[in-house]
């Protein structure tokens, strides 16, 4: 027996590059592979979504989009459940093959010209594959590096799993880029975007390879010789309140908050750097990717610090710091990457007057509403059009709506009065005449990229990325630590996804549908700032600190009350 727990201890003497080197790869590429599905939509939908009637396109392409996010938590269970059953090696292993096999899948699946309805459905059964995986990669990989780590050096060892995101976006920005810069764009766009997905099998490969190489977790070895592993995960982790309540206080208290900043430092700056500021596409890109370059290392500073003075405390000053500043980061970012844009919103502000209750939510995700019935929409539409900051102010009911750009108001085309094809032309009419009021107010119509100043834009994302890494990177570490051996895969797989997958996948859509609804191009950024705050109070209240827990056995109750 002695024989036995000393070889179960073994795994504990597994070259330390190796442990978090194998777990760090494998989730790198499990996140370059799903980051590669939302940089180029814009083409695989012109590949699957061509031979279905154009209803059916359009929900299929924003399944597309949503499912691997929506499917995430679906996955924690299963695979958390399988890796407090049989163990986190082979369960994280299997996540990756998962993920590695549906991406390769990708750049083979013929399109809908090929086969027709079939294509998109595939597609979407890909992504969802691809969800799930992610699912139960990340618990696994994080608590085979803690599980394996000194306790002193438990937030330094797993800060490595938290860079993996950042680097599996920075990757996948830095290859499409270069696929793109060997090609031309119709060859990008027939055939050259199926590459980076193609590339994966070789990651795949060389990451799964590593992986064998590994040993089990020397805790979870344990408990499966001495029989004391979870038959029922589940019903322990959700069932039993004394760990049901820090699923929750980890999902609200903690995981919320970190998955909106992070979000908001990596995609929505990218798409507001595209989409409202009108930055160059490539421009951005390469903006983008320089930040997190320069970011991503303060992930394992703060992990390493969270080792020395505690975890709380960092993820509640990363909190507190995204709720005071993101609005001012955002404005500095409009003023540094089109001061045009920024110059004619201080002196000449738009403002649209109008029967308020005939203005309709300027987002329309199916392009199947029209903007043509009503005065409001007429103007509201060409302004969304344009990108620009407006406010509104009613009108009695039945007026017909006007904006004003600067000291010019125009009045809209009443919709009653004009139909058919003279509609149509007032409208097209009225649009030239937005425009030129625009053009004469000094607002651009794209950023023009000699004046962006780059190096105060990339401040602003490094800046974001600080708050991420105060408290995402010792965040793996505090999981781990909040939950008791036998069910910490279930446990803490769980929040994390629902966190991720949720509360910050579904951020991009959330945030441009409140521009579109207020007008404001700074609006989507309450989304954010609300979730962090809300974060802040719940885990300023209810967070405990972790980061002295013994992790290799069971705690009783009273050990996991912090300090």
């Amino acid at each position: 027996m002695e024989t036995v727990a000393e070889g179960a201890k073994a795994p504990k003497k597994q070259n330390e590059v190796l442990v978090i080197g194998a777990s760090s790869v494998g989730t790198m590429f499990e996140w370059y592979d799903f980051f590669l599905y939302g940089s180029l939509v814009t083409y695989i939908n012109q590949h699957f979504f061509t031979g279905v009637n154009e209803t059916t396109g359009f929900i299929l392409a924003l399944a597309t989009f949503a499912a691997g996010f929506l499917v995430r938590p679906f996955g924690a269970l299963v695979f958390g459940r399988v890796g407090d059953i049989v163990g986190r090696k082979n369960t994280f292993l299997v996540t990756m093959i998962i993920m590695g096999a549906s991406t390769f899948a990708v750049g083979l699946l013929p399109g809908s010209e090929q086969i027709g309805i079939l294509a998109p459905i595939l597609l979407v059964a890909l992504r969802i594959l691809q969800g799930l995986a992610i699912g139960g990669e990340y618990g696994g990989a994080a608590i085979y590096v803690a599980e394996h780590a000194p306790a002193h050096r438990r937030g330094f060892y797993t800060s490595f799993i938290q860079i993996t995101a950042t680097i599996g976006l920075f990757i996948s920005l830095i290859l499409i880029m270069i696929v793109r810069q060997m090609m031309t764009p119709e060859e990008f766009s027939e055939w050259g975007w199926r590459i980076p997905f193609l590339v994966s099998i070789l990651l795949l490969a060389v990451s799964v390879w590593i992986r064998v190489q590994l040993g089990e977790s020397p805790v979870f070895q344990k408990m499966k010789d001495e029989q004391k592993t979870s038959k029922a995960p589940w019903a322990e982790s959700f069932g039993q309140w004394k760990n049901a309540k820090f699923v929750l206080i980890a999902l609200f208290g903690l995981v919320a908050g970190q998955a909106v900043i992070w979000y908001t430092g990596t995609f929505y700056s990218l798409f507001f750097l595209q989409n409202i500021l009108k930055v160059d596409g490539l421009e951005a890109n390469i903006i983008v990717a320089i930040a997190l370059g320069i970011g991503t290392p303060l992930y394992v500073l703060f992990g390493w610090l969270s080792d020395k003075i505690g975890r709380r405390y960092l993820a509640l000053g990363g909190l507190a710091l995204a709720v005071l500043t993101f609005f001012p980061l955002f404005h500095m970012m409009t003023r540094a990457a089109n001061p045009a844009l920024d110059a004619a919103q201080q002196s000449s502000p738009i403002v649209v007057r109008a029967d308020t209750a005939q203005c309709s939510l300027q987002f329309d995700p199916i392009g199947r509403t029209k903007f043509d019935e009503k005065s409001c929409d007429i103007v509201k539409s060409q302004l969304a059009r344009a990108g620009v900051s407006y406010t509104t102010e009613p009108l009695p009911a039945g007026s017909i709506a006007t904006v004003t750009v600067g000291p010019t108001t125009i009045t809209a085309p009443d919709p009653v009065q004009v139909t058919g094809e003279a509609r149509v032309a007032a409208i097209a009419a009225y649009q030239k005449e937005i425009g030129a009021a625009l053009a004469a107010a000094g607002y651009p119509t794209r950023a023009e990229t000699a004046q962006v100043d780059r190096w105060t834009v990339i401040f602003v994302i490094v800046m974001t990325q600080v708050f991420t890494a105060m408290i995402y990177g010792p965040m793996a570490a505090t999981l781990v630590e909040l939950f008791p051996a036998r069910i910490r895969y279930t446990s803490m797989s769980l929040p994390y996804h629902i966190g991720n997958g949720w509360f910050g996948g579904l951020l991009p859509t959330t945030a441009f549908m409140v521009v579109a609804a207020t007008g404001d191009i700074y609006a989507g950024i309450w989304y954010p700032v609300i979730i962090a705050a809300m974060t802040l109070v719940v885990g300023f209240f209810f967070l405990p600190e972790t980061y002295r827990r013994n992790i290799r056995h069971d705690e009783p109750e009273g050990d996991r009350v912090g300090k």
